[in-house]
């Protein structure tokens, strides 16, 4: 298993992992707001994936997706790699609403920060398993 950035590991709590990627939960509470990061050494870019891990990258981002706007009902699901704070490859995956606090403008920048709440992230456990994603597998508690 790969290293996962300090900066990620600061801002994120870890949820478990596809057979590629690790699963990270952005710790603002504003929006669902998850985050893919290979479990790959060194890479920055998504080209540097070989064929096969590329589009391992791609099926977990789209049953990820397509997951959560099923179930959590949204408008819109943004889905970036960017990398301009924290240069290991990570792609966030997240569920936008015309009533959030910054639609329709990027989620960056724009509102403070919400903290979860102990009771909103055991709801997110239960909900995960709930899901059944597939190929994935959640760690016992969240880091």
């Amino acid at each position: 298993m790969s290293m996962i950035h300090p900066k990620l590991l600061s801002d994120c709590f870890v949820l478990g992992y596809f057979p590629l990627c690790h699963l990270l939960l952005a710790k603002d509470a504003n929006y669902p707001w998850f985050i893919l990061v290979p479990n790959k050494q060194d890479i920055s870019e998504i080209y540097q994936l070989s064929t096969s891990d590329q589009q391992q990258l791609m099926n977990e981002s789209n049953t990820l997706g397509e997951c959560l706007m099923t179930e959590l009902k949204g408008d819109k699901l943004n889905v970036a790699a960017l990398g301009n704070m924290v240069p290991q490859l990570h792609m966030h995956v997240i569920v936008r609403y015309k009533t959030d606090a910054t639609w329709p403008e990027p989620i960056w920048g724009k509102v403070a920060s919400k903290r979860y709440d102990k009771l909103e992230l055991m709801q997110l456990k239960i909900r995960l398993k709930k899901w059944a994603l597939p190929n994935f597998t959640e760690l016992d508690s969240f880091i």
